[in-house]
Formats: structure tokens, C-alpha cells, sequence
């Protein structure tokens, strides 16, 4: 059975450390009333868009490699199921690409079938493709 989690890819002209030190900092390229902290396995951060939000553990980091974000607790506002995002995986994998770094990203558990999945897809395609890239080139990103 294919898993069918959200992905999405995007090469930068960066080191595999510069990218992963760009991707723990939340802030500066995804949503900009964060707190807790992100930089080391077991580190735990919550990020709010209005009455959303979304808590997230470090549950793995490999050095210039990987980076997993585990969904502890959530409060999808806009969804009939608040908790849906509950128990689902934020997975950045870096690999050397063209002397630069590919960000491979994948939301394992945002599938097509549940609810928030187009417009999160959106999201993530945005902030993934647009503003970590940017903010990983120019030192400024665009955070929500």
C-alpha cells in the first residue's frame, strides 16, 4: 500500500547545517507567534495562527540529515475534528543536490482523506516551497 502523506521538495543553494539550522528556526519562516524551543531532540514548541494551534516535540534529529517533528497536541479551529493533526510526523530528510541542499518534507499522516488536507497542503506548500527557501538565501522568510 503506497503512502499517500503529503510531500513536497525544494532545492537551496545552502549547507545541509545551514538548512537545518534555518528549519529549527520556526519564526522565521513559518509562524511567527511561536514559543518553546526547537533545535534538539526532546525540545518542545507550539505554534499559533489565531485560535489554532499546534504542538510539536523533536523526536529525532540526525545531523545535517533529518529532522522529525511529533504532533503532541493540537486545536484545528477550523476543523469538526479539532485534534485531527493529533499523532502525525513533520519529517524534514536533507541530501546533497546540485552542491546545494534538497529539503525532502513530508507530513506522514496528512493524507487526502481527512478533512484539513487541501487547505494544509497549501500551507505547508507554501511555507516549504516559499518562505524557508527564502528565508534560508536571504535571512528572511515569510511567516504567518
Amino acid at each position: 500500500m503506497k503512502d499517500h502523506s503529503f510531500n513536497c521538495s525544494v532545492t537551496v543553494d545552502v549547507t545541509a547545517h545551514e538548512a537545518l539550522k534555518g528549519i529549527s528556526n520556526v519564526s522565521g519562516w513559518w509562524a511567527k507567534n511561536y514559543e518553546g524551543h526547537s533545535d534538539k531532540t526532546g525540545d518542545v514548541f507550539t505554534v499559533h495562527f489565531g485560535k489554532t494551534n499546534v504542538t510539536f516535540k523533536l523526536t529525532e534529529i540526525i545531523a545535517d540529515k533529518k529532522i522529525v517533528w511529533s504532533v503532541t497536541d493540537c486545536n484545528l479551529d477550523w476543523l469538526e475534528d479539532k485534534k485531527e493533526w493529533n499523532g502525525t510526523q513533520v519529517v524534514f530528510e536533507l541530501s546533497p543536490e546540485n552542491g546545494g541542499t534538497k529539503i525532502d518534507f513530508t507530513h506522514i499522516g496528512l493524507v487526502p482523506e481527512i478533512a484539513c488536507y487541501n487547505d494544509c497542503r497549501q500551507g505547508w506548500t507554501g511555507h516549504v516551497m516559499g518562505s524557508l527557501p527564502q528565508l534560508l538565501t536571504t535571512g528572511i522568510g515569510r511567516p504567518e
